[in-house]
């Protein structure tokens, strides 16, 4: 497994407050700050150069509970600036500049259609931006220079709590992902009378339901007891913001999974996937027969 050093350096010394993220030998700076911190945060060198910016906020009726809008400025202040007067939606900013300021307009142009095409590969947040621009051309070593950056940026931004661009990496072969430590087998959970047929996989340690699942086409389950009929709510209105974002289409009188959908846990993805309350480290099987509780497990010495 390859490690990665990530500097993280809060600077007014609070969590979630101005925080710098860099790695060792990038020459991306990443600035996470809130809102109400901007004043100061367009005090900074960083601000003056050419940059791409992603403002977010938490919102209950989004995608991932996340909205998002991506854009590039040559001077990010600038823009920055612009967006506070025109851009209600926002609670907190990331902003993306070059440590060597070797980054052009160019570059930025590249960075921003790209992050744009990966937020809408991941489905992880609802968009903002009213069009996808198109990859402008850039010299063959510039554009590898720029997708370098970006590979950086999506182990950085997740460590900032901001996964709008994590995707699930490329397939690999079932033998690279079975000895991999940050991608599991696949599991399936199947049930014949639902027609239901679903396959997920744990990738860099979330639990990812893969694109061609069959699951229920609607979530009607309403439960009895207090905590059970809270708990079906919530799955109700995930499963209908998944229908509502296209992430899951009713297809022959079925659901049928467009993209590949991240949960918080193996029972909560079964539980989406079967229309009812689910243990997913019991229900999710692998090929071999082996529960997602068991080799959740692994190498884990069991008491006497």
């Amino acid at each position: 497994m390859s490690g990665k050093q990530i500097k993280l350096f809060l600077v007014d010394g609070t969590p979630g407050g101005l925080t710098t993220a860099e790695i060792t030998n990038w020459t991306g700076h990443v600035l996470s700050a809130r809102r109400s911190d901007l004043a100061e945060l367009l005090k900074r060198e960083e601000m003056q150069r050419t940059g791409v910016y992603l403002l977010l906020a938490d919102d209950d009726a989004a995608v991932g509970e996340t909205r998002c809008y991506i854009g590039e400025a040559d001077v990010v202040a600038d823009r920055l600036r612009h967006h506070q007067r025109d851009k209600g939606f926002w609670d907190r900013l990331v902003a993306i500049t070059s440590k060597d300021t070797n980054l052009t307009k160019s570059h930025g142009r590249y960075l921003e259609s790209r992050l744009i095409s990966l937020a809408t590969q991941a489905g992880r947040v609802s968009l903002e931006n009213g069009t996808a621009p198109p990859v402008p051309a850039l010299p063959e070593a510039d554009a590898s220079d720029m997708d370098y950056f970006i590979a950086q940026l999506q182990i950085v931004l997740p460590v900032l709590g901001v996964n709008a661009i994590r995707v699930r990496p490329a397939a690999a072969s079932s033998a690279v992902a079975s000895s991999s430590w940050s991608a599991s087998p696949i599991f399936r959970l199947q049930n014949a009378k639902l027609g239901v047929d679903a396959t997920a996989q744990q990738v860099d340690g979330e639990f990812t339901m893969l694109s061609g699942s069959i699951v229920v086409p609607s979530w009607d389950s309403v439960g009895k007891a207090t905590s059970t009929i809270k708990a079906y709510a919530s799955y109700r209105a995930q499963h209908e913001r998944l229908l509502a974002d296209g992430a899951i289409v009713t297809d022959n009188g079925g659901g049928r999974v467009t993209r590949d959908i991240v949960f918080s846990s193996p029972s909560g993805a079964g539980a989406v996937a079967l229309g009812r309350s689910c243990n997913g480290r019991i229900e999710w099987v692998s090929p071999e027969g082996v529960t997602f509780g068991a080799w959740e497990s692994r190498g884990v010495e069991q008491p006497v």
